[in-house]
């Protein structure tokens, strides 16, 4: 199973960035595909997920309203579309499937990361 992020950078604060998440090796249709994100010194933590049975959606409270998680089956790709971007949303975004919820425990693959940094 290999998950490939890309799409982060650098922005201003207010702006914008899209991510996306290509997987391989797996039945990605039958799968729950999050992201969490981790900044210097924190723990791993949840921003979104998309369940794979019925395409339903989760958020972090910290991102609802400017973040959409969606997924393409026929790409097996995952993108997380993050709109009004604060410097607090400065860390390295993982994607990772397996889960649906904020544990990262219950997630058993994960991509390598992808920077985003948001500048004040």
């Amino acid at each position: 199973v290999q998950l490939q992020a890309s799409g982060g950078g650098l922005v201003q604060a207010g702006g914008s960035l899209r991510l996306s998440c290509a997987a391989s090796g797996l039945t990605f249709s039958r799968r729950n595909m999050g992201w969490f994100r981790q900044a210097p010194g924190k723990e791993r933590e949840f921003v979104a997920v998309v369940v794979w049975s019925d395409s339903s959606t989760s958020y972090a409270d910290s991102v609802k309203g400017r973040f959409t998680i969606s997924r393409n089956n026929a790409k097996k790709t995952v993108t997380l579309q993050m709109n009004s971007l604060k410097p607090e949303d400065t860390a390295i975004y993982f994607c990772a499937t397996g889960g649906r919820g904020w544990d990262p425990r219950e997630y058993d693959y994960w991509g390598q990361g992808t920077q985003v940094t948001v500048s004040s």
